[in-house]
């Protein structure tokens, strides 16, 4: 079969089901098939009856609202591609933003950096490949996540995975006080948003809704990274609702040990990520 003319009827059945990038998905789908990057299709001509049934199987899933990249079992991010699928929150672009800023914020040879809330690990791996000289510690609690994160780890000797709560001061507290740079993708969403379909029946809910102002996980982390990170140095970026523009600064301010505390927008010009620099102990 025509690979041009499948990929426009996947496109129509995409579209009809309210995919938001139906072309986009159906070429994806088409490139996971036949196992190519998505640019070289131009130079595929022809699908086999084998591979033609395979991506009619797979685009009537994604227009169940299956997350393409549960049926590709892929998510890009930044320079660096992982694998996720059921059991685990998959990456957004918007979290790029927060792990550009990090990364242009951390100084040393050797920097101690945290990922807390690390699920499928997105911003550990990432920071893991940009900074091979850091030390990352990716913290996650959830036993599902957990297998994906280690999985995506995997190889990278420089990435310690732990198990544990994020907001427990016992987890890390040997690092207390010398971190220089914590990231953070935490559940943020308030319960009673309604979400997208591949949100509400494919991501965990426990990496999404954060009780009913969705501060129940950041309020808790504020105190945690403050105990953290190296005084008057180190640094915290954490992603928010968009909603939380002004709630989550103030968190910080309120804590007292966090100067330059400013919010920061997504490439869609919404507020996404707070970010702050932990300031000096007083001393009396």
């Amino acid at each position: 079969m025509d690979l041009g003319g499948a990929i426009r009827r996947a496109a129509t059945v995409l579209s009809a089901s309210g995919i938001g990038s139906p072309r986009a998905d159906a070429e994806l789908l088409a490139a996971h098939v036949l196992g190519v990057p998505r640019g070289r299709l131009a130079l595929v001509a022809d699908l086999t009856a084998a591979q033609r049934d395979r991506l009619d199987a797979l685009v009537a899933r994604r227009a169940a609202r299956v997350p393409l990249q549960h049926l590709t079992g892929r998510a890009p991010f930044r320079h660096v591609e992982l694998a996720v699928g059921p059991g685990v929150f998959v990456p957004r672009p918007e979290t790029e933003l927060l792990v550009s800023w990090g990364l242009a914020e951390v100084g040393g040879d050797n920097p101690v950096i945290v990922d807390l809330c690390s699920g499928s690990g997105a911003i550990a791996v990432a920071v893991a490949d940009e900074c091979p000289h850091a030390t990352v510690h990716a913290v996650e609690r959830d036993p599902a996540a957990l297998v994906w994160l280690r999985r995506n780890a995997a190889g990278r000797p420089r990435i310690n995975v732990v198990e544990g709560d994020a907001t427990d001061p016992a987890v890390l507290s040997t690092l207390d006080g010398t971190v220089d740079l914590v990231l953070c993708n935490p559940p943020y969403v308030p319960t009673t948003t309604t979400v997208a379909r591949e949100v509400a029946e494919h991501d965990p809910p426990d990496a999404v809704f954060a009780g009913p102002d969705g501060l129940d996980v950041i309020r808790p982390l504020v105190a945690r990274v403050a105990a953290l990170l190296k005084p008057s140095a180190g640094r915290f970026a954490v992603e928010h609702d968009e909603a939380q523009a002004r709630s989550v600064p103030e968190l910080l301010r309120r804590d007292g040990r966090y100067g330059d505390v400013a919010d920061h927008l997504d490439l869609a010009g919404r507020p996404r990520f707070a970010t702050a620099r932990r300031l000096a102990d007083c001393t009396s």
